[in-house]
């Protein structure tokens, strides 16, 4: 008996849907719903891929999301999980672009994003709980956390570095005191008030098409590396090297292969480059497409999209009767080389990982990488609160509504266990009504 495709897309389409709140509200989601609701997944498994996805370059939601598809439904599951994920946030930004280029700022939008960014705050911490709850089961692995969110708090250490020093440390754990980098004894590592066993679960025998083989591999590897050629050379055909498309296809590409961390780490590379170096579009419409992406379904990293779209639209603006299509033109170009690169590590490297499941040698470190998560995603709540809270610095304003909001967000997910979603509806509704109330827009 197996989960069928066909279930298994409704429910990737919803995600897609409903991915709100970064990629920890969007790994929280996916755990509540796989490991402790549906129990595809045991809670050992989930981990170990999240585990892998986490140490990769690009965004890990959409990895995750890629990598369980893949173990559910072979490489076309992985494919068709991966795209369902980011396809609703795909069409979102691109109508969002839209209307932000041409109505540009609108009063009661900017109250609805005031009131969702303090419930992302209280998403980011929820969920950095939860999952220190299931992963920080000894006080070393707690003290691999702490030590996470010091250096990236008080040293600002980039989080590949913090990475590296995590599996060192658990490269060493497992030599000298193993004890304290295995799982805990209780089962195979699920969720101890789930009911049953996961269907993926850490006993039986794995599936065929998750044994490694040089020739699948190298397959893969051929005809992933295909789709990134032969649109490229297109667009170099097509309108030159030195062009704004090919230029976008190559950078994004650096783009996914050259940072590590996830989204708030390739912003500042993102950034640099399209505003500084290439001048697609300005500070203030990048900071606005940052807060379309932390309010839109999908991976924050889909901000790309949004600066593609910019970047089409208004080099065609003038002398044009149809700029909006060069715009959905440079969107699907940066996010397709965004992207392109995650199903590769995936569908390529999956295999390589799930042989290494279970051997201590190689699942240590990946046990310290996890501890040492849950401090960077501390420390990213604790950041989204000092922009929320105090959006001016220390010498400006505190914003008490802000902080109002944060409370009742907080007190809905810890206490009443509330889902994202309605926390988000409600925060936004919050916003706006306040917003009427006060007769101000909020900044």
């Amino acid at each position: 008996m197996s989960i069928p495709l066909s279930e298994a897309l409704k429910f990737w389409a919803k995600l897609g849907l409903i991915s709100f709140g970064g990629p920890a509200g969007q790994i929280a989601v996916l755990h509540q719903e796989l490991v402790e609701k549906r129990r595809w997944i045991s809670e050992r498994r989930f981990f170990h891929a999240l585990n892998y996805c986490m140490i990769l370059p690009g965004p890990e939601a959409q990895q995750l999301v890629t990598y369980i598809g893949w173990l559910m439904h072979r490489s076309m599951g992985g494919v068709l999980a991966g795209s369902l994920f980011i396809l609703p946030s795909f069409f979102s930004f691109i109508g969002l672009a839209w209307i932000y280029i041409t109505f540009g700022q609108i009063p009661w939008i900017a109250a609805i994003f005031f009131g969702i960014k303090p419930a992302i705050t209280a998403i980011v911490l929820h969920a950095g709980m939860r999952i220190g709850k299931r992963t920080l089961y000894n006080p070393i692995l707690k003290s691999i956390a702490l030590g996470s969110f010091l250096a990236i708090f008080l040293l600002n250490l980039p989080f590949p570095v913090i990475v590296l020093i995590a599996a060192c440390v658990g490269v060493w754990g497992n030599q000298y005191h193993p004890e304290h980098f295995s799982p805990p004894s209780n089962s195979s590592g699920s969720h101890p008030d789930a009911p049953g066993e996961a269907f993926f679960d850490d006993h039986p025998p794995r599936p065929e098409h998750t044994q490694f083989s040089q020739k699948k591999m190298v397959t893969q590897g051929v005809l992933l590396l295909s789709c990134w050629l032969i649109p490229l050379g297109s667009l170099i055909a097509i309108f030159g090297w030195e062009t704004l498309y090919p230029e976008l296809a190559w950078f994004f590409t650096k783009a996914a292969f050259l940072t590590f961390g996830g989204a708030y780490a390739v912003l500042p590379y993102v950034y640099q480059g399209a505003v500084d170096h290439f001048h697609w579009l300005s500070t203030i419409q990048m900071m606005d497409g940052l807060a379309l992406g932390e309010t839109t379904p999908g991976p924050l990293i889909m901000i790309v999209t949004f600066v593609g779209f910019l970047a089409g639209y208004t080099q065609h603006l003038i002398a044009n009767n149809h700029p909006f299509w060069f715009g959905v033109l440079g969107a699907t170009i940066a996010t397709w080389f965004t992207f392109l690169p995650s199903f590769l590590f995936i569908l390529v490297g999956g295999p390589l990982i799930e042989s290494s499941h279970g051997k201590p040698a190689l699942a240590a470190p990946l046990t310290a990488i996890s501890a040492a998560v849950v401090g960077v995603i501390v420390n990213l709540g604790l950041f989204f609160a000092y922009h929320v809270f105090v959006p001016r610095g220390f010498s400006g304003q505190i914003s008490w509504s802000a902080i109002f909001i944060c409370l009742m967000a907080s007190l809905a997910l810890f206490k009443y266990h509330k889902g994202v979603i309605s926390v988000l509806l409600a925060s936004g509704m919050a916003g706006l009504l306040w917003h009427l109330a006060s007769g101000l827009a909020p900044i």
